[in-house]
């Protein structure tokens, strides 16, 4: 899986920029050059471009087995990268009025279409009602936002960084991040969400900040930061209600 967004539709944290990067010899690579190799990685693998806001990459599984199954799936201009699986999906089938055929990623569209559209329900407990070992990248291409979320349980490891051109690099493949963001990438926390206004939040704890720690990498260099909640250090802000409290806006999380 390979997920890229221009830094005008995705706003990353600062702290993923390692100075370290511009003074290393593998230099981070262009979104373009990102997708070409990691096609070439992949032969089965297949893009869609949506003109300079992102790109997504998907590699069909080849074991239908696995219990970390990859799915992709797309209705309404949403886009969704779905990994792991959910233990309560037949809930959640019931919970949003869906068919038993129904996989994961349209489980995650369509509740992102409900809280968009009518829902007034803060997007932490939305995705903490997400029982099972999961990562997942969603795309609204019609209203350019992003959301990303991981499983608490660390079970799916997912990994982020920044492209030569400030855009946000979200991917499974490890030493495809590393080739492609030099020193500026690290992994995506568990148990965290990350939204285009939002930001990145802890869906565990979401009254609590997040806080950056420094990453030091085999080589003993300074790369983007491991991020982590901030038990001691609170949001004040008081809760809205309405229709526009939702995962959209974001507000019902502050």
């Amino acid at each position: 899986m390979l997920a890229i967004f221009h830094e005008a539709f995705a706003h990353p944290p600062q702290e993923l920029h390692s100075p370290a990067s511009l003074k290393s010899l593998k230099k981070p690579k262009l979104p373009e050059e990102i997708v070409e190799e990691f096609l070439s990685a992949h032969p089965n693998a297949f893009s869609m471009r949506f003109a300079d806001a992102a790109v997504l990459a998907f590699v069909p599984p080849q074991n239908s087995f696995s219990i970390h199954q990859s799915l992709f799936c797309g209705f309404d201009d949403i886009y969704c990268i779905f990994l792991g699986s959910l233990n309560n999906l037949s809930f959640l089938l019931k919970q949003y009025g869906l068919t038993r055929e129904t996989n994961e990623a349209m489980v995650i569209i369509e509740a992102y279409r409900t809280l968009r559209d009518r829902g007034p329900y803060p997007a932490d407990q939305v995705v903490k009602d997400f029982d099972g070992s999961f990562g997942f990248v969603l795309y609204d291409s019609k209203a350019g936002k992003v959301f990303a979320a991981l499983g608490s349980d660390g079970e799916v490891k997912m990994f982020w960084g920044i492209a030569a051109d400030g855009s946000v690099v979200i991917t499974d493949d490890l030493e495809a991040i590393k080739g492609s963001c030099a020193k500026s990438f690290a992994p995506f926390p568990t148990g965290c969400m990350f939204h285009t206004e939002g930001g990145l939040k802890s869906f565990e704890h979401p009254m609590n900040k997040m806080k950056a720690m420094p990453r030091v990498d085999s080589e003993g260099v300074m790369c983007g930061a491991n991020f982590k909640v901030d038990k001691y250090t609170r949001i004040n802000s008081i809760p809205r209600a309405g229709s526009e409290a939702n995962w959209t806006g974001w507000d019902s999380q502050q």
